[in-house]
């Protein structure tokens, strides 16, 4: 039976890349039976810096004489149609970075490499973070090898913080709670925490932290699970926590920008990727050295809060011109000599937990590295773009925290989930 193609709701990214290195079948000298080879790759654009690229490029080609990396770098708007085309043509890219949550689009063409063997015997997947792999693997097989990882960490105001009379970072969720309290009841009318209604990333965090789902598959069919009691306790917890501040509860994180809200300097507190303190900064320099980072408390001091994992796999198509040579590159790129240097340069978690040292002395990137080792993928299914698009998330959230009935709204967006991911609609 032939697969659909994907519904392409959201806009991903492709770059292509110059300069890796690694293990597998690139033969030392390149020249092998097929003389001298080049490898095509494509990455996100702004995924890496000329300097990341041009270490890399360099490196790779010197360990592997005769070999040339050909790297393009691709918009993020239109990607996936780019994509969805390069990999059905006879000229497909070599290696391919997607978004760790499209892995499953991509898979369900049939046209990618399976590479459960080399993920196994070359890249030791068990040291993996949750939020890279789980996505890239579709069916059971591994078609995403991670790359790279982000999430959304605490960003405070120290001297807000200390002006409250609070300590960070909070050891639990209830010790955050009831610190965002006071930081709220504060001199001057400080916001505890600056927390849209919408922000249903940070949402589904605390679902997975109560033990929830946003959807579950079972025999093939899925199933919108927000209306289980998992769930709503982490409906509860975001309510609680929203109502700490001045959030708009009908808009998300960007309308207007958190980032622009926080740098007025009476907020205490936002969620957010690290890489929104450059952004307050800008806009307000006297918060410069006055920020800090932690992760989003879990329910106990063992372990944080669980989050969203946003980042990149890498995939070889299935007409890729030289399968072997590509996975000489992915596996450069997800070794721990690259890892480390990317982690490094451009302030990303490393795709395992194991290399999470190599960001330490770096407060942000850190705070990020310890949520990530609970961090998790929305569901794995080719439909969850369509999912997002119409986001019936958002609306329940709204109402839930202008006073409407939790249980009911849940169910109203669970069905129209299932719907989504089903194609029942």
């Amino acid at each position: 039976m032939k697969k659909r193609l994907p519904v392409w709701a959201c806009a991903l990214v492709s770059v292509a890349v110059p300069g890796l290195t690694g293990c597998g079948g690139v033969l030392p000298g390149g020249d092998g039976e097929g003389g001298a080879r080049t490898v095509s790759v494509w990455l996100m654009k702004g995924s890496v810096s000329d300097d990341f690229l041009k270490r890399f490029t360099t490196a790779y080609e010197k360990e592997h004489p005769g070999v040339t990396l050909d790297v393009t770098f691709q918009e993020w708007t239109g990607i996936g149609k780019k994509v969805t085309a390069a990999l059905a043509s006879e000229d497909a890219p070599d290696v391919i970075e997607v978004g760790n949550t499209q892995v499953a689009q991509y898979a369900e063409t049939e046209l990618l490499h399976d590479l459960t063997l080399e993920s196994v015997r070359d890249l030791g997947y068990q040291d993996w973070l949750p939020g890279l792999a789980e996505p890239g693997k579709v069916r059971g097989a591994q078609y995403g090898i991670p790359w790279y990882a982000a999430n959304r960490v605490v960003i405070y105001n120290k001297d807000l913080f200390d002006r409250a009379g609070v300590e960070a970072p909070p050891r639990t969720r209830e010790q955050w709670l009831e610190d965002t309290e006071k930081l709220d009841d504060g001199p001057g009318g400080t916001q505890g925490i600056y927390l849209a209604g919408q922000d249903w990333y940070t949402l589904a965090g605390f679902v997975w932290d109560e033990g929830g789902e946003l959807a579950v598959e079972r025999n093939g069919r899925w199933t919108g699970t927000l209306d289980t009691p998992a769930a709503l306790r982490g409906m509860a917890v975001y309510k609680e926590l929203q109502a700490l501040g001045d959030g708009p509860r009908n808009a998300d994180e960007e309308n207007p920008p958190q980032a622009q809200v926080f740098a007025r300097g009476d907020v205490a507190q936002i969620i957010a990727p690290p890489s929104a303190a450059a952004a307050i900064e800008e806009r307000n320099p006297a918060l410069k050295d006055k920020l800090g980072f932690f992760p989003i408390p879990g329910r106990t001091a063992d372990e944080p809060c669980a989050v969203f994992t946003g980042g990149s796999d890498l995939i070889i198509p299935l007409n890729s011109g030289d399968r072997d040579a590509a996975m000489d590159v992915v596996a450069a790129l997800a070794g721990e000599k690259w890892q480390t240097d990317l982690a490094r340069t451009m302030n990303y978690v490393p795709n395992k937990s194991t290399l999470a040292g190599a960001v330490r002395g770096q407060e942000a990137t850190a705070a990020m590295a310890v949520g990530a080792a609970r961090g998790r993928a929305t569901p794995n299914s080719p439909q969850w773009a369509a999912v997002e698009a119409a986001n019936p998330i958002k609306p329940y959230m709204t109402a839930v925290l202008e006073g409407k009935s939790a249980e009911r709204e849940a169910k109203t967006a669970s069905a129209r989930i299932t719907a989504t991911l089903n194609d029942d609609r």
